[in-house]
């Protein structure tokens, strides 16, 4: 249901993030700042101490379960990244091998699997960005396979051509199926909730301080704050590989498109 905020610019993204968990800190600290110095009496030095010791303790458990939650973001956005590579090198080796095959089949290979690449830029990528896998590319390459298994080698060196490509397609098959199991890759709702609701207790402990000065408290608070929101932002940044703005790019089929299968460079 939050799918949107992928809609809103990186920059404005993680000031309204920290906007929000500094918002919530500071009305917090300053509503009932004079309900805790008054629960506290006169002993706040005491009780300081003993805040400082549960927050220490408490942003331990938390601060590990966030640095791991954002390690695992980075590293899945950095699998779907391998994982569009390897589809992308398949695809060109896949091209290198059907332009050994006499024509009309080298013309007739070549114009599917541009024209798939063409689609995946084009077509595929934007409604990818948008949680949808389409069926489009599945239509292109069992529509490919069909002619590639049509063929009739009449030679050995075009047996030896046809089996590489047979072996390459499947390749390229396995690759295409793992990065579109990528695209609905992100955190579990749970997860979710277990983060925001962590962060909310860790920023509400700051209100158990009694500091004099409201403006040491205030400004400690703040970086605190401003350090969660950070963190929240990275890793709602990095959940979700194929939404925002800091989004996994096409550009690597594009510089498929304008490098291996162009036909200037390929002949």
């Amino acid at each position: 249901m939050f799918y949107w905020i992928y809609d809103i610019p990186n920059g404005l993204l993680a000031g309204l993030m920290c906007l929000v968990c500094l918002g919530y800190t500071w009305s917090g600290l300053l509503i009932l700042r004079p309900w805790i110095r008054k629960w506290l009496g006169s002993e706040q030095g005491g009780e300081n101490e003993f805040v400082s010791y549960f927050l220490s303790a408490y942003g331990v458990f938390y601060g590990l379960m966030l640095g791991l939650i954002a390690v695992a973001t980075y590293q899945n956005y950095s699998d779907v990244e391998s994982k569009i590579a390897r589809e992308v090198t398949s695809i060109a080796a896949l091209y290198r091998d059907v332009s050994s095959y006499p024509e009309p089949a080298r013309n007739n290979y070549r114009n599917h699997l541009r024209g798939y690449v063409h689609y995946v830029v084009e077509e595929a990528w934007p409604a990818q960005q948008n949680g949808i896998v389409p069926m489009g590319g599945s239509m292109r390459v069992t529509r490919f396979q069909q002619d590639l298994f049509a063929f009739q080698p009449k030679t050995r060196s075009e047996e030896i051509v046809h089996a590489e490509a047979i072996r390459q397609f499947n390749v390229f098959i396995e690759s295409r199926v793992s990065g579109k199991q990528s695209v609905g890759a992100s955190l579990p709702e749970e997860l979710w909730y277990v983060v925001v609701i962590g962060a909310a207790l860790n920023l509400a402990l700051i209100w158990m301080f009694t500091i004099d000065r409201v403006s040491i408290h205030l400004a400690l608070s703040g970086i605190l704050s401003l350090f969660v929101g950070l963190m929240l932002f990275f890793i709602t940044a990095m959940d979700n590989p194929f939404r925002g703005t800091l989004s996994v790019s096409p550009e690597p089929f594009l510089m498929l498109l304008n490098s291996t299968m162009n036909p200037q460079v390929a002949g």
